[in-house]
């Protein structure tokens, strides 16, 4: 392993790269914070919302792909907006959630099922029963990538499908944002307390090397930013600063 990157306000928070698959992975006994990524419930019915655009981007996508409605769980799944438009069409939904609240909320106004649970361990009555299993913006916050993976495969039926999204360490603006906090140049933004909430992140490498041990095959890889206008050049030239992959189980 080898120290890739320096964050937090004394850059006393630290980012280390396998030497062997590229992961990053980030020293957790400097402490991590979830809570930071707590949100207001908005309806997934909210037209124009930001959070609802995004999601309706990530369905478009694997509608696409995936044309036959089947049964589907998404994991972390926020306020069920790519539940809510897999329903619409045809899909049969399921998400799961750590917070009870959002569970609530979901239900309430959806009508949407929600299981509130901790996706690593999390032995529910459900294996095998899902055609697709979705993380949007997930794995990279799972202390266990290996486990994630594994469970996502327990929950899929033979040659499931999962989609997953998250941060690409080997973007553009990643190199980028490396250089300047490793010289402490975008660091004064944060207190002396932050702590980030990410725990691994991968590029394709790395996250190829985490399907060969789980029993995947990758069927697509895209990068994209929060930017629209530039996803058409980033999906001609992979250096987006998020990742959104299509992956099968193999059995």
């Amino acid at each position: 392993m080898s120290l890739v990157m320096t964050d937090g306000l004394d850059r006393n928070l630290n980012y280390y790269r396998c030497d062997n698959c590229s992961l990053w992975n980030y020293d957790l006994e400097c402490g991590l914070d979830q809570t930071q990524y707590t949100k207001v419930y908005t309806s997934p019915s909210v037209k124009g919302a930001r959070s609802n655009l995004h999601q309706f981007e990530s369905w478009s996508y694997i509608s696409k792909i995936l044309k036959d409605p089947g049964v589907m769980m998404d994991i972390g799944c926020g306020n069920a907006g790519l539940l809510y438009f897999a329903r619409n069409d045809g899909w049969r939904v399921r998400g799961m959630e750590l917070s009870a609240a959002a569970s609530e909320s979901i239900k309430e106004d959806t009508g949407i099922d929600v299981t509130v649970a901790n996706f690593l361990t999390y032995e529910g009555d459900d294996a095998g029963t899902y055609d697709l299993v979705t993380l949007r913006h997930v794995l990279e916050h799972l202390p266990d990538s290996v486990l994630a993976m594994k469970q996502i495969g327990n929950l899929l039926k033979s040659n499931g499908y999962a989609m997953l999204e998250f941060p690409n360490t080997a973007s553009a603006g990643y190199l980028f944002k490396r250089f300047l906090k490793n010289r402490g140049l975008k660091n004064k933004k944060f207190s002396k307390d932050w702590r980030p909430g990410h725990c691994n992140e991968f590029s394709r490498k790395s996250f190829t090397y985490l399907l060969e041990k789980t029993d995947f095959e990758l069927i697509d890889w895209q990068t994209y930013s929060s930017k629209p206008a530039t996803n058409f050049f980033y999906r001609l030239a992979p250096i987006g600063s998020k990742a959104r992959v299509l992956v099968r189980k193999v059995c």
